[in-house]
This record gives C-alpha cells, structure tokens and sequence, in this order.
C-alpha cells in the first residue's frame, strides 16, 4: 500500500506532464487477451440474463442511482462496488453525485441498456446562468415601462454580477468525456478525455449504498475487496487499473475523507474508500480497466486495446437494439439512450429497474417509486427492451405494488401489465401483479359518492396539490370541488368532493378492461365477466352524464349538475378509457383537439385550453411587448407557461394518442405524435435534455421547447418520441396478444425503426407517404405502396395473415407469410378487414 496524502489539483494555468503508460501486465496485448478471472464468464457470454436476473458477476455503467459518471460491479453473493469519475471545478468544487452532478451532465449517448456502451459529457458549466437569461435582463433595461420599477432596479443590480459570473464561467469551463465499454460481464474499459487543459478528474473507488469494503492503492492502481451481502463467504474482488500513472494517489478512512482530500482539505487514511487524480491536457485521453471477480485480477489491456476496443463498442451502439433513421427512428435511438441512462439497480430487490426523475431512485427514501409515472416507463421500456419493462413491473409489484394515495398508479400499471403480456406473453408477471391489482381496483368505488359508477376526486385541503391523486397537482380544475365527508371506505383518510372526475373515471374503466384482459390471460372466465360488467356500466353513465353534447366533449359535472369551469386535455381521457362512442370521439377530437385556438399549434398539446383564462397565468402576466420574452416573469422564477398552467405534459400527450389510435382517428394521431418528436428532438438537440415537461409556445428563447429546469433527466418524458416510434411498429395495445401495428397517416418524410420485439420476434418498419415496409427477423413480410397506411392486429402465420387497414388513399398491399409465397391485394381509401 502506498503512503497517500491528501489529494490536490495542479494551479491553473500550469503545464502538465504527459503521463507514460504505466505496464500493466500485458500492457501491449490485444483485448481479447485480458486475463480477469470471472468465475468462468467470458465476452462471448453476452449481456446478463435479465428474464431471470442479473448474473453475477457483472459490471454495469452508470447503474448507481442519481450516478451518471460510473459503474456498478456486483461479484458473487452479493458483494458491491462503485467506480466515479469526478470532475473538479476551477472553484475548488467536486462534480460528483447525485443533485449536484445531474445538472452539469452536458451530454448523454450514444448509451445502450444492456451496458455494451456507455458515453457522457460532463462539464464544470451547470448552465443556471444562459446568454438568453442574461438577454431577459438586458429586455427589461431596454423597456423600463413595461417593467415595475423593481424589476428595473433588480435587472440594473444583477446583470453586471451575473455576466461577469458567466464570462468566468466560460472561461474556466471543462468539459470531460466518460465512455465505458463492457468487454466481458465483469469488465469494463474506459477512458476520459479532457476536452479543456488542466482538467482535474478523480478515479474514485468507494462502496455503494455506504456499505463497507476495504480498498488499496497499489502500483497497479486500486484492489479492493468485499464481503458478499448475501452469502458472506463469497468474497469479491475489485479491481480498477489504469493505464497511465495518477498524478496522485491516496486511500482514505471513509468516503467523507476521500471527498475532502479531492478538493485539497485534509483526509485521513484508511481503507473505506480510494482515488486516484489526473491532471488533463487538451484533447489528453486516460484509459482504464475496472472489475470485478472471485478471484484477484491479475492483468488489464493496454491503452491502445482498450481505445479500439471503445471505438468499436461505440459503432456498434446501434447494432440489435432500437435505432432508427428519419427524424422518428433518429428520436427512437435518443430515447433509448435516454431509457438506458435511467435504467439504475435496486439494491433491496437485487433488480433492474428505472428511475423516475430528478433525483433518480424514485422516492424521498430511495425506495421503488410505485406510482402511475413508472407505469409510463415501463410502457416505454417494453419499445425500447421489453426484459427491462418485465423486470420493472416485476420488482414494483415484488415491492408492495401500485401506491393507492395516487389513484391511477393502478390502472396505469394494470394497462401497463397488459401491454407487457401482450408483447412477450409473460404470464409469470400477469400472475405476480394480478392480486394486488384486484384489490386495488376494489377499493375504487370508494369514490363513487352516489354509486352511479362514475368516481368523484378525492379532496386534499392543500391547493397545490388537489389533482395528485391523477399526477396533475395543482391543475386548477379541482379548485372549485367542494369537500364530501366520506362514509365508510377502504381507510383511506382522504374525503370526497362533489366533483365526478372525467380522468379519474376514464383511468378507472381503463382498469376494468385492462383487468379483465388480464382474467382471460389467466383463465379466471368469471373475474373477466366482472370486470367487463363495470366497464359497460361506467360506459353507459359517462355517456348519460358526462357529455357536453353543446361543446363537443366530455367533461368534469359537479353532482349539482352543473359543469366543470376549466378545460383540459383531460376531456379527451375517455377515448383512452374507452367511454367515448366512435362518434363523439371523432366529434371532440375535430371539434377541440384539432383546433389551434384550444388545443393544437405548434406546440402540442398544452395542459390548460389555450382560450381558457388560465392558459399562461398562474396569477401573475408579463407586460413585455419583446415576443421572445413573452411569457417571463423575472431572473429564477418560472415562467407563466410552466407546470400545469399550459406546460405540455409528456403523459397527457401519450395518454391523448393511445386513445386517438384506440379509436383508429389516425391522422391526428400521427400529427400529435410529429409534433411531439419535434419537441422532444428540439430539446435534445439543442440542450441534451429530456426535461419532465415542455413550454407550449413557441419562439421563447429562454426555455425554446424545453422547460429548462432542475428536471432535466425525466424519464416519463421519453413517451413524447415514443408516440412516433408507435407510429412506424409496436406492439398493438387493442389488438391480439403478439400482434403489432405499424404504418402512418401522418408521420412526414421517410422514417425507419428497427430492433423492436415483439411476440418473440425482431420486427423493422419503414414508412414514407408512398410505401410502407415491414421486416420481421430481418425478411420483409409486409409492403404497402401507392399510400400511407396503418395497419393494426396484424398476426402472420405461414399461411398468410388477417389484419385491418385504415388507407389514406388506394394502396397496393402484398404479404410475404414464407419465402417464396407473396399474396397481393389492393384496398381503397378507408378502413377495412383484410385477409391474406
């Protein structure tokens, strides 16, 4: 072990030497020659088995939660190590975890979920301090009388610090690239590069969760080894082995000390935690490798193998897994690096899982997040890697199930249960989730508070949060709803109102079908008939009670009878529930969706009616007469279109498509799924971002299409591309178990996805305005030309396939169910049945 002192970064400015390699072994040897032991693991093993769990042992990037800059190693019974690269800013302050780290990750991907490449940027800049916020500042100087005279006099004051403080900002920013590759389940090479000179970055290895390991630094770099959690006979090894020499080195009493040595306080020694410093040049690229094993590494590849070894990982990114072309499928490859970042282990349930959000790990005490949200991210994992979405739902429902206190969190895993089976016939998940969700859906009538089959929202005295019960917080459509002592109940403490819920009882008949779906998978004929009653009675009241047949839609009643005052995209809910006739559906969608005074525009769809007087509120206005600055409020305060005051929420929009392609009103699907690619692209592209919710007007220069806030990294956001990826294959949420559903009537230009599974099949689309194509295990079995096209329920067999088509206009159809046998047919503008 060699004496460590605390750790210090080299003076800006000052030169620093090009560090050799230092050998390793066989530093000159090719990957393939790696020698680190693995309890018989080899590369050629794959990625692990994620229907059953992850294997031990194996190394995983940025599998840590809230981590983004690492990598998780599991060995054998359970022992756990974590590897950080850490940034240290020109201020003497550490990028390294959690909050702290979240927003200064500048760029993410090309990422793949089962761990086979890895790439982020990171970057001393948080970007609080942007030219377009510094412009909002120099707007209200240059218009004073639009402006109260103290908002002039705090824009007078703020403006010289705050450019001053970007300037330097920009001056000692640094900017460092992490990539790993997995070049065998336990192993993973890496490197860092420095984009800026005198980057200082720290190797950091130190113990997950807090847990207690005992680490060295030794001439080969870090060893460390721990006890498995569940089987403490079965000791892991850890290894992290540079290629080049640290510029210092040091092993520390606890991870506390290991931070206050990097940023040149004193730490104490010990064997709790472990780093190793570099001091960066321009362009200079450090490489390691990192392990884990039963046994002591001996030996990693040398600098050479290890950066071919990455770039070939890297223009393999795309290979066997969801990428596209064509301004859909290139949002399809965003969104799964976007679901692979998010994708993080549970270190309870010894499972993969995905994160939620800002502050990732899903809950205040770090534990599963079982509400409605993550029912969204398994909808999108199920596109994106249908094992992920299994063992999402799996390890909700191993961990209580969905949260009550959010009523929806169960029809939306119910739904999301349904789709997964659907897809991959997983009926071992049907089963886990199936008695938690019955007794869920039992309770719900809790809130019918005239037991006419329609719910009431429950009350909550705080306004901000009076629609958390469906995820839409202080959504001032619940403001009115007056409180309703509660007799008898479920124990739930919550109090009714008086105000019958259109979302909550669309959700709820979402519920009853989906469960019923779910009875039939599990040959339960007598559960299935229920569920299948209280949907055609919900049905049958919404209908009588629920439609504004003066404004074309269906909306929230209070039981007096008269209606709700504020419109939302809630209205359109029950053609995702199911409640809507074919006619009324088609009627509000042409009558309110479509229209670009309500609900449509560029920007689509906001969560208050543009014509509503909420619409951009939230009780304060903006007098600028500057239309890039219309809606601004001042420096760090939101602006009036953020949150549920017009913000457009990636779950309404996906909720609003489902039940537009439910009810096969195609061309406004297909539109809505454009524009919202187009909104999450324009935020990916220009930010990195893939934010929690999105500015609904356009030409706002401080937010553009992105809400730029402290949630930059939502995973539900994710839904907004998928819609588009939906559009060109996916499995058919209406349709026959495996069945998928493929084409658009609406998508622009030519698109194409591949690396979809579904039914145990590999399925790739291209859709254009002329030709249609669809691939299944790399054939093409399907071709449309002539017209756009959507297809839904498509089943192929050998002998052919039965499927219906909604034509834009008069297409040719021809489908290849073997080689050699091609059966062709032409259909006319419309929707019909067709059989090959």
């Amino acid at each position: 072990m060699t004496d460590h002192h605390p750790i210090t970064r080299a003076p800006r400015g000052a030169r620093t030497r090009r560090r050799v390699p230092v050998v390793l072994g066989a530093a000159a040897a090719l990957l393939a020659s790696v020698a680190v032991p693995a309890g018989g693991a080899t590369g050629a093993d794959g990625p692990p088995d994620t229907d059953v769990g992850l294997q031990r042992p194996f190394a995983l990037p940025g599998y840590v939660e809230r981590d983004d800059n690492g990598a998780l190693l599991v060995g054998e019974g359970e022992s756990r190590f974590a590897l950080r690269v850490d940034l240290l800013t020109s201020a003497g302050r550490l990028v390294r975890e959690n909050q702290g780290l979240l927003a200064h990750v500048a760029h993410v991907g090309p990422v793949t979920v089962d761990g086979s490449y890895y790439e982020v940027e990171i970057s001393s800049d948080d970007r609080s301090i942007t030219p377009d916020r510094l412009g909002a500042l120099r707007e209200i100087l240059a218009h004073p009388d639009e402006w109260s005279a103290e908002q002039v006099a705090e824009a007078r004051d703020q403006l010289p610090t705050l450019q001053a403080r970007y300037d330097q900002t920009q001056r000692d920013k640094q900017t460092i690239v992490l990539r790993f590759a997995r070049t065998a389940p336990n192993t993973l090479v890496g490197s860092v590069t420095a984009r800026d000179a005198d980057a200082t970055v720290f190797l950091e290895a130190a113990p997950p969760w807090g847990e207690e390991n005992s680490y060295e630094v030794t001439d080969r770099g870090v060893r460390a080894t721990g006890a498995g959690l569940d089987d403490p006979s079965a000791v892991g090894h850890f290894a992290l082995l540079p290629t080049q020499a640290p510029d210092d080195a040091g092993a520390y009493a606890s991870v506390d000390d290991m931070v206050a040595a990097m940023q040149g306080e004193a730490g104490a020694d010990g064997d709790a935690a472990a780093a190793l410093r570099y001091t960066l040049e321009e362009d200079e690229t450090i490489t390691f490798t990192t392990s884990v094993s039963d046994e002591p590494p001996t030996a990693g590849p040398g600098h050479g193998g290890i950066l071919r070894a990455l770039a070939r990982a890297r223009a393999q990114a795309d290979d066997d897994t969801l990428s596209g072309s064509g301004p859909a499928g290139r949002a399809a490859t965003a969104m799964r690096t976007a679901m692979a970042l998010n994708a993080n282990y549970d270190e309870q349930s010894r499972q993969s899982f995905l994160v939620w959000g800002w502050g990732r790990g899903g809950a205040e005490n770090d534990s599963i997040f079982t509400g409605w949200d993550s029912a969204w991210d398994a909808v999108t994992a199920l596109t994106v890697d249908p094992d992920l979405a299994r063992q999402h739902e799996r390890v909700l429902f191993a961990s209580g199930g969905p949260r009550y206190d959010q009523l929806h969190a169960g029809p939306m895993h119910a739904y999301a249960v349904k789709r997964i089976y659907a897809a991959t016939g997983d009926r071992a998940l049907v089963e886990l989730a199936y008695p938690s969700l019955v007794e869920f859906f039992d309770k719900l009538p809790e809130w019918d508070v005239n037991d006419d089959g329609l719910l009431e929202a429950p009350y909550d005295g705080d306004p901000s949060k009076v629609g958390n019960h469906l995820g839409l917080d202080d959504l001032p459509v619940y403001l009115a709803a007056d409180r309703i002592a509660k007799q008898g109940g479920s124990g739930d403490e919550r109090d009714n109102t008086d105000l019958t819920d259109v979302a909550l009882t669309s959700y709820y008949a979402l519920m009853a079908e989906s469960l019923a779906d779910l009875a039939d998978a599990l040959d339960r004929p007598d559960d299935a008939r229920r569920f299948t009653a209280v949907l055609e009675r919900t049905k049958q009241a919404a209908n009588d009670t629920l439609w504004d047949d003066e404004r074309a839609m269906y909306l929230d009643r209070n039981l007096d009878g008269t209606w709700g005052d504020v419109i939302t995209p809630t209205v359109f809910y029950p053609l995702f529930g199911g409640l809507a006739t074919p006619e009324r559906a088609q009627r509000t969608v042409e009558e309110n969706l479509l229209d670009p005074e309500q609900f449509w525009g560029e920007y689509a769809i906001p969560s208050i009616s543009r014509d509503d007087a909420e619409y951009c509120a939230n009780g304060d206005a903006s007098a600028t007469s500057s239309p890039e600055y219309t809606y601004y409020l001042g420096w760090g305060e939101e602006n009036t279109c953020e949150q549920w005051r017009g913000a457009v929420w990636p779950p309404m929009n996906a909720t609003v498509y489902d039940g537009l392609k439910r009810y096969g009103l195609d061309e406004a699907a297909g539109t809505l799924a454009a524009k919202s690619t187009d909104m999450y692209l324009d935020s990916w592209d220009e930010n990195g971002f893939f934010p929690e919710y999105f500015d609904p007007e356009p030409g706002q220069v401080i937010n553009a299409s992105a809400v730029d806030s402290a949630w930059r990294y939502y995973t539900w956001s994710n839904v907004m591309p998928l819609m588009a990826v939906h559009e060109l294959v996916a499995e058919d949420a209406w349709g026959r178990p495996g069945a998928v559903t493929f084409g658009s009537l609406a998508l622009p230009g030519r698109n194409a996805v591949d690396d979809v599974r579904v039914g145990g099949h590999t399925w790739a689309a291209t859709v254009s305005p002329t030709a249609t194509t669809l691939e299944r295990d790399g054939r093409t079995v399907f071709r449309a030309t002539g017209g756009r096209v959507v297809v839904r329920d498509f089943v192929l067999t050998r002998g052919g396939a039965c499927f219906d088509v909604n034509v834009g206009s008069d297409a040719r159809l021809q489908v290849t169910p073997r080689p050699g046998t091609t059966l062709r047919t032409t259909v006319r503008e419309g929707s019909s049945h067709v059989c090959l």
